[in-house]
């Protein structure tokens, strides 16, 4: 079945984490993604850990899914000039190298919009395009510290601590692809081709900014680390059962009413001190006592049970081996196995898109480094077999 993108070509020009990222969504929604890479070593994460037995990079796999690989030397004239060619046949050009990289070998988004005047040029780096940290190196970690996530990560009594995933380049990567969404759609009604500039410092202060700017406008002091507690909500924490930990999150003056009850605590079902959340939030220690003490002596499932009779929200934290074996993921087909030619089945998450008539695509294999070299060349550019060959024995693809 066609994807929503099918018929859109994107040159992926972004290797490690944040570009692959969004590729791999565009690729699964139906964009036909030709990865360019480095001619001896590819891209970086092919040999990142955890390694499969038959030598493909596990992590590079899962988000390469479905893409073209072609190698081609970027340092050589030549190679550059094909690169040109490439670009004049793409939709999309996905690139995320330090700033300055694409224009030094003239592939910059000044040179390619000249090329191909329709082309959405999406630039993906720790800082962006503009600014004084425009030039600064960056990884994930380095921008969960530079956009405040750090600060308010982790417990009070414990160092600044850092997301588990490396969430700046995943979400970098997600709003990366919904700014290229947004320029198609420009360029389909009839605008032209533009350039796409995310800084994952913004993604991440964005996201940190949504409950951490109000109360620094309002007040002058930044937030701090508060662990698994909400700053605005009591009781809202994670809890720990005989047998592991549950989460519960309790907004409402009606749910904190029915945990009352729930924890056979009828005095606090109309204490006019505890309702109101405010008042609530005023006794923070107290009232998360209440509820950690009523949780300890019972099971996670025991806890599940009753909180879902009472239709209040929680939830068990889950590890990985649950999730991938539990029966609602699994009704959602969130774990698939994906063939790859030399690993075989490898199990990696399923899409998240379910459009009804167009939904994400997650089963297709990573490619070998360099497996679509002739249908790239032979095919889309036009290349002689001939020439091909030559290519290949001077080290230019």
């Amino acid at each position: 079945m066609p994807g929503a993108l099918s018929g859109v070509r994107v040159a992926d020009f972004s290797r490690m984490y944040a570009g692959p990222y969004c590729s791999m969504i565009l690729r699964e929604l139906g964009a036909e993604v030709i990865k360019i890479e480095f001619r001896e070593s590819g891209d970086a994460c092919r040999t990142i850990p955890p390694i499969t037995e038959a030598g493909e990079g596990y992590v590079f796999s899962i988000l390469n899914r479905g893409k073209k690989s072609i190698t081609l030397e970027l340092r050589e004239k030549e190679g550059q000039e094909i690169a040109r060619g490439l670009i004049k046949k793409s939709d999309i050009l996905l690139e995320n190298f330090t700033p300055g990289v694409m224009e030094r070998l003239g592939l910059g988004y000044g040179q390619a919009g000249k090329l191909n005047p329709r082309l959405i040029y999406a630039s993906l780096s720790g800082f962006g395009q503009t600014g004084p940290n425009a030039g600064k190196a960056a990884y994930d970690t380095v921008a969960q510290a530079m956009g405040g996530l750090m600060s308010v990560t982790g417990f009070p009594d414990n160092p600044p601590t850092k997301c588990g995933p490396a969430i700046a380049d995943l979400s970098g990567g997600a709003y990366t692809v919904i700014a290229i969404m947004a320029a198609l759609q420009h360029r389909n009604t009839g605008g032209q081709g533009q350039q796409v500039d995310v800084s994952l410092q913004d993604c991440i202060w964005l996201m940190t900014a949504v409950e951490t700017l109000a109360p620094y406008a309002l007040s002058g002091h930044s937030a701090g680390r508060i662990g698994n507690m909400h700053p605005n909500i009591v009781p809202w924490n994670n809890y720990t059962a005989r047998d592991g930990y549950i989460v519960l999150c309790i907004v409402t003056v009606g749910q904190w009413q029915k945990m009352a009850e729930v924890m056979g605590r009828p005095d606090l079902v109309e204490d006019p001190e505890t309702l109101p959340l405010a008042s609530r939030v005023q006794r923070r220690d107290e009232l998360d006592n209440i509820v950690a003490n009523w949780v300890k002596d019972r099971t996670v499932a025991e806890v599940q049970k009753l909180m879902d009779e009472a239709s209040l929200p929680c939830a068990p934290v889950m590890d990985t081996g649950q999730l991938v074996n539990d029966p609602h993921i699994q009704s959602r087909q969130m774990v698939v196995d994906v063939e790859q030619m030399l690993s075989g089945p490898l199990k990696m998450p399923g899409s998240i898109f379910k459009l009804s008539a167009t939904p994400g695509d997650p089963l297709m294999p990573a490619p070998f480094l360099g497996e679509h070299n002739s249908e790239v060349y032979g095919g889309l550019l036009g290349y002689s077999e001939e020439k091909v060959e030559e290519l290949m024995a001077r080290e230019i693809i």
